[in-house]
Parts: structure tokens; C-alpha cells; sequence
């Protein structure tokens, strides 16, 4: 009875993790690929967006190799490997949504632009790897529980390695919940003052018209972006759920990992649609614009011929 349940935890873990995790490395290749036809990495805007859906890319690549590492017999070489690889990837999207987030923030209350692209790049590629190097000097990486029958390669912690559970809120969640918090913060002033914009046009302190409608256009083309900072809220909740759970409960809960494994292959999954909708909207909607206006021009002009020859 035990083992069938195990083995029906274990096949509802994998159909879970194929289809999320299938999914996002699909969607993630169709944005880059997408971007990378229509040449939009000329524009900081979509280099940007590039980044995010590149890292993750990257995370979901890492955990097609949890998900083939976690049904099959693997060495503390190989689950050390993984671990350092996901805490990487981890680190690397978090860093590129915070240097988003503060990107746009920039702009929408200051009306500057950050011109620290390569910053962005650097830190992003170096700050994760050494990070992720700690563990490696403390020898925490290997599987952790998470399940009654399933365990992640990462830096395990329970109840019999206090060390390591301190070790992961130090290097991901503690960052992760902090990262929140100023995002949450920078999201909420941005509204506020776009929305205070918006109330009181006529304030505004442009130069000239023309000055206005450019802001406006580069508005236009950030706010997209602020989809990234937006989905890191929505799908690093139930990781964190998880993690907190697992350090303060000895018995590990199917329902919670499900749960925050679905979201965690879906932040991947989102970030490629995301950017693959923001496209297609700035592609389609000009043409769309055109043919009304050009329909509208042309309704315009045969009214007039219209009625001379009636009358």
C-alpha cells in the first residue's frame, strides 16, 4: 500500500515536472528566436527582456536535469553539480529582475536612463557563480527532502542539519524576501506616480509637445518590462512557502512541493510568453492602427463622391 502510493507521488511528480518544465524551455526558444529574427536586440528594451528570458532558460535547462537526476541513481558528485547549477540559475534571474525593476524605476520616477547595461550583464554572470561557490566550501550541496519520497539536489537541510537551513535562507531566501520587498516597494511608487501623471497632465514640465509624446513612447516601451518584476511576485512565493516550511517542519508536505514545483517551472514558462506577447503587440497593433486609419481614410473619401453622383 505504501509503495503504490510512492510510486503514484513519484509518477504525479514527473507528468508535473515533464509538461512545466517541457513547456518553458519551449516557450523561453520561441522568444529568443523571435527576438533574435526581428533583430529587436538592437534595442536596450528587448535586450533586457532577452536577458530575463535567457536566465530563464537557463533555469529551466537546470531543472530538466533535477527532473532526470531525481529518477535515476545518481552520485554526490553528479547532485552537487545540480545543486550548484540551481542555486546559479536562481541567482542569475533574480539579479537581471532586480536590475529591471530598478531600470524602469529610473525612468518612470526620475525620467532617467540607466545606461549600465553591461553592469547588468556582469553582475549577473559573476555575482551568481560565487555565490553559488559557498556551499561547495562547506560541503551542504546534496538531496533534500522535499517529499516523503522525492528530494532536489540543493543545499539540504532538515532538522539534523541546522547548518545548512541557515546556509539557504542566507543565499536565496533571505536575498530572495528582501528582493521582494524593495520590488514590491519600487512597483508601488511606480504607480503611484504614473498614476499622479496621469491625473495631472497639464502639470507636467515638458519643453514641448514633442518632448511629451517621446516620453510618453519610452513609456510605452518600458512598462512591458515591468511583466518580469510582476511574475518574480507572483511565482517565488510558493518556493519560499516551501523552503520555510521544510525548515521548520520535520515532516514534508506533497500538496506545498506541488504546489510551489509548478510555480517555479511556470516562472520560466511565463517569462517566454511574456516577452513573445509583448512583441506581438508592438508588431501587430501599428499594422492594425494603419489598415483602420487607412479604412477610415478611404470610407472618408468615397462619401463625399458618393453623394455628388446621388445628387
Amino acid at each position: 500500500m505504501n509503495s503504490s502510493s510512492d510510486v503514484g507521488t513519484k509518477m504525479l511528480y514527473n507528468i508535473t515536472f515533464a509538461i512545466t518544465v517541457c513547456g518553458s524551455v519551449l516557450a523561453c526558444l520561441a522568444a529568443v528566436i523571435l527576438v533574435l529574427v526581428l533583430r529587436l536586440y538592437r534595442r536596450v528594451v528587448y535586450r533586457l527582456a532577452l536577458y530575463q528570458v535567457l536566465a530563464s532558460l537557463t533555469f529551466a535547462v537546470v531543472e530538466v536535469f533535477q527532473a532526470v537526476l531525481i529518477n535515476a541513481a545518481y552520485s554526490s558528485d553528479s547532485c552537487t553539480a545540480i545543486g550548484w547549477l540551481t542555486l546559479y540559475a536562481q541567482w542569475m534571474k533574480l539579479l537581471f529582475t532586480a536590475w529591471v525593476t530598478l531600470h524602469i524605476f529610473c525612468f518612470a520616477v526620475f525620467h532617467k536612463t540607466l545606461k549600465l547595461e553591461m553592469l547588468y550583464v556582469a553582475t549577473s554572470l559573476t555575482l551568481p557563480a560565487v555565490i553559488a561557490c559557498v556551499p561547495l566550501i562547506t560541503r551542504t550541496y546534496g538531496p533534500m527532502s522535499v517529499t516523503q519520497t522525492t528530494s532536489l539536489c540543493y543545499i539540504f537541510g532538515n532538522d539534523t542539519n541546522d547548518i545548512a537551513v541557515v546556509e539557504r535562507f542566507i543565499l536565496w531566501d533571505g536575498p530572495a524576501l528582501i528582493t521582494l520587498f524593495a520590488a514590491s516597494i519600487a512597483m508601488l511608487v511606480m504607480v503611484l506616480k504614473l498614476t499622479n501623471r496621469v491625473c495631472h497632465a497639464s502639470r507636467l514640465k515638458y519643453s514641448s509637445l514633442d518632448e511629451s509624446d517621446q516620453f510618453s513612447k519610452a513609456l510605452q516601451q518600458l512598462l512591458p518590462l515591468a511583466a518580469f518584476p510582476i511574475l518574480f511576485f507572483i511565482f517565488i512565493i510558493p518556493q519560499l512557502a516551501l523552503n520555510i516550511f521544510l525548515a521548520t517542519s520535520a515532516t514534508p508536505s506533497n500538496v506545498l512541493f506541488f504546489v510551489a514545483l509548478a510555480f517555479i517551472s511556470l516562472w520560466s514558462l511565463a517569462s517566454g510568453v511574456s516577452l513573445i506577447v509583448h512583441v506581438c503587440v508592438v508588431k501587430c497593433l501599428p499594422k492594425i492602427r494603419r489598415k483602420h486609419n487607412n479604412n477610415a481614410e478611404n470610407a472618408s473619401g468615397l462619401s463625399p463622391t458618393h453623394q455628388s453622383s446621388t445628387s
